[in-house]
């Protein structure tokens, strides 16, 4: 009798709690669902990854539905009104674009827009070497070192860091750097960033002399200033003697001279002795 009665309290339990479960589900999907409407705009996007330099087409161009409280500032609603703009900035795809990514309308396109107001673009010819094994590409800093003689003579040869921490606009005709970023891309020439200064003696280092190119750490900033060095520092030899201000040096004549032509005479011939850790020199007479 008793497991009678416990039989029909499992039975009427698990009824009830049946019973309850689905007047629960029954109610949850009979509640209406809320749907809030936020306020959209038309923004004007790229379709596909577009280069710098590139002139806008309807098929490069899609409108998509933005939230009207967080537009972009500079954003277009229609296609229309950027075709035939060229872009100053690279933009990737699904990127909204913006009147500050674009050139003016009477700019046209290509690199000349993508020039800051005030710079120049200056191209110079390089190869393997001078290019940094390739990996000189847009987008790049570089320091440009030039080699040269302001007397025709070895002894005065001097390499010197001319311009510190230029820009590079493009590698031959390639205005962005290629998709796998960082890989080498030997090419002949390229263009770097400059001020008119900084071109007039970009110039005169090409012209006159050897220029090298050296690739920076693009966060570092410095630019530090080097006196240059010539052969005879390079391995170490001592400059040669010279006169200055009525003091005699080694290797010059130790007998007075006077009159106007003492400041013009030659120097001696001399012969560097070495005791040691003493140098001297010694004229030959």
């Amino acid at each position: 009798m008793a497991r009678i009665r416990i039989l029909l309290i499992l039975v009427l339990a698990l009824s009830a709690g049946g019973a309850l479960a689905y007047g629960t589900y029954s109610y949850l999907q009979n509640v209406p669902v809320k749907t809030v409407s936020v306020p959209t705009r038309a923004v004007v996007v790229a379709a596909a990854d577009l280069q710098m330099g590139a002139e806008l087409r309807a098929d490069d161009l899609k409108a998509v539905d933005w939230p009207a409280t967080a537009l972009p500032a500079g954003a277009f609603g229609r296609p229309a009104d950027l075709i035939g703009r060229g872009l100053i900035v690279g933009v990737v795809q699904n990127e909204p674009i913006l009147e500050p990514k674009l050139a003016p309308k009477e700019a046209g396109t290509g690199l000349p827009p993508a020039i800051p107001a005030g710079m120049r673009a200056m191209s110079v010819r390089v190869n393997d070497v001078i290019g940094v094994a390739g990996y000189v590409l847009p987008g790049t800093h570089v320091d440009v070192l030039a080699t040269g003689s302001p007397t025709d003579q070895h002894s005065d040869t001097t390499t010197k860091l001319v311009l510190p921490n230029v820009q590079v606009l493009t590698a031959g005709t390639k205005m962005e750097q290629p998709g796998d970023k960082g890989k080498p891309q030997p090419v002949t020439v390229v263009t770097l960033l400059v001020t008119p200064e900084q071109a007039e003696r970009l110039t005169l280092a090409s012209t006159e002399g050897k220029i090298q190119l050296a690739l920076r750490n693009p966060l570092d900033t410095s630019a530090p200033a080097t006196p240059g060095v010539r052969p005879a520092v390079l391995l170490g030899t001592p400059p040669p003697p010279t006169r200055v201000a009525g003091r005699i040096f080694p290797g010059t004549s130790r007998k007075p001279t006077a009159g106007p032509s003492a400041a013009a005479a030659e120097p001696t011939p001399t012969v560097e002795i070495i005791r040691g850790e003493k140098r001297a020199y010694e004229p030959v007479k």
